[in-house]
């Protein structure tokens, strides 16, 4: 859906601007006039394009809410030579690709249990996070 949310596959687009370099003309910026602070650059308008789709994720794949997408013929660039498109991105695919930063958590477990792991050199973390990852699966 353009410029707007789909929530079985949660891929949103918005109007980007593809801004030429004036000493580099190869080279693009891109920003998005409806979603402040996505911007990204690319060589090339390929680059730039796929750029500006993970800029435009990594800004919207937490939002509580999604501003509103104007249309093509709303936006209006100021330098000659921009090219104004729709960029889309996955915000499920970006979520899944930020890392939360790691929190301890404190754990009780069977002492006899704790030493044969520590004598096996088995990271409990790891174990704890594996096992986590599966039983959130299920």
């Amino acid at each position: 859906m353009i410029g707007d949310l789909d929530m079985s596959k949660r891929i949103v687009a918005y109007p980007a601007e593809l801004i030429p370099d004036k000493e580099s003309p190869q080279i693009y910026t891109v920003i998005f006039p409806d979603v402040p602070g996505a911007i990204s650059q690319g060589k090339g308008i390929a680059e730039a394009i796929s750029n500006g789709s993970e800029a435009l994720g990594l800004m919207l794949y937490d939002a509580k809410e999604l501003p509103g997408a104007s249309s093509l013929a709303a936006i209006h660039p100021d330098e000659s030579g921009t090219i104004v498109n729709w960029i889309a991105t996955d915000l499920e695919e970006i979520r899944q690709t930020v890392r939360e930063p790691a929190v301890k958590k404190n754990t009780t477990i069977p002492g006899d249990l704790a030493r044969m792991a520590e004598q096996k050199n088995i990271n409990f973390s790891a174990v704890l996070t594996d096992a986590l990852k599966k039983k959130l699966k299920e």
